[in-house]
């Protein structure tokens, strides 16, 4: 297994953090992860398979409807939550290399969407996620509120973290464009993300010696990753891997696929400077960069000024 599987029980949600021998071992098993690929699966996190489904199961349903009452609930970029809400298929292009990605998407970044079963699922992300900042300051020799401190505002119009639900519909060879997949190449923007999946497969990461290797499913965990400006914030300590979906093979084109991805980002204000005092990387403005790279996604598609 090139992407190791790591037990989170002593930082599992719903339990007190427990101070036992295998805490020191599993921050360094983390660290290790985040160091050589970037990303690590989590067990025993408490957030229950049965969870995803339910999430996963609702969406399928919207996912299913008319494309006419997805609209009602598009992502508008002149609303103050310009980020929330409906994302039609090749759209983006994560590699802007590759015709538009073969995906949709739902979005909620604020926790007033009134969408009870995300707004639900949102915040069991948070605490993980806020657990997972935690263990990676202690990590790095940091105080362990060194990175919580500056994600306070989860779930406010103050902070792009984004809980975003997608599927990847049935394909047939005749609609595909040369070159297209369901999601390109490209690393992630922000802190961390938490990625769940279904058993379809097609994820695929790039390790050091720059091949792609398959990540897949495994149930009753959770995926996660490093995002850019968490390697620019350790120094390149921590890497933020280029990852990808491809097509499914000629004998599963008529299947789809889902995936949950929670995104964690900084709160918009902050700025992310070296956290070792180096100079590797310029101070950048956490909203600011975001911004930059989203325009590279959506600029082909005229909503250039959309968050993540």
């Amino acid at each position: 297994m090139d992407i190791p599987v790591v037990n989170f029980k002593a930082y599992k949600l719903g339990e007190d953090q427990i101070l036992d021998e295998r805490q020191s071992v599993m921050i360094e098993e983390i660290k290790q992860a985040f160091n050589v690929t970037g990303f690590v699966y989590l067990e025993n996190t408490g957030i229950e398979q049965h969870e995803v489904n339910r999430v996963m199961d609702v969406s399928k349903k919207f996912f299913l409807l008319p494309e006419d009452t997805k609209k009602l609930c598009a992502r508008n970029s002149d609303h103050e939550n310009f980020n929330d809400g409906w994302v039609s298929a090749e759209i983006e292009r994560l590699n802007p290399l590759r015709p538009g990605d073969l995906k949709e998407a739902f979005n909620i970044s604020d926790l007033d969407s009134k969408l009870e079963v995300l707004d639900s699922f949102f915040r069991r992300c948070k605490a993980l996620a806020l657990r997972v900042l935690e263990v990676t300051a202690l990590s790095l020799g940091l105080e362990r509120d060194f990175f919580i401190s500056k994600h306070r505002l989860i779930g406010s119009n103050k902070n792009c973290t984004t809980l975003r639900t997608l599927y990847y519909p049935p394909l047939h060879k005749l609609t595909v464009k040369p070159n297209q997949v369901r999601c390109g190449e490209h690393s992630d923007y922000g802190s961390l993300t938490l990625l769940f999946q279904d058993e379809a497969g097609g994820l695929e990461v790039m390790n050091r010696s720059g091949q792609y290797i398959s990540v897949p499913c495994i149930p009753g965990t959770v995926l996660v990753n490093i995002a850019d400006l968490m390697q620019r914030w350790t120094s390149d300590v921590l890497v933020s891997t280029f990852h990808r979906v491809l097509l499914p093979p000629d004998d599963k084109m008529n299947t789809s696929r889902q995936s949950i991805a929670f995104f964690v980002h900084p709160d918009d204000d902050e700025i992310i400077s070296c956290c070792d005092g180096s100079s590797k990387y310029p101070p950048i403005n956490a909203l600011q960069y975001t911004k930059d790279r989203a325009y590279i996604s959506y600029k082909e598609a005229n909503v250039s000024n959309l968050a993540v």
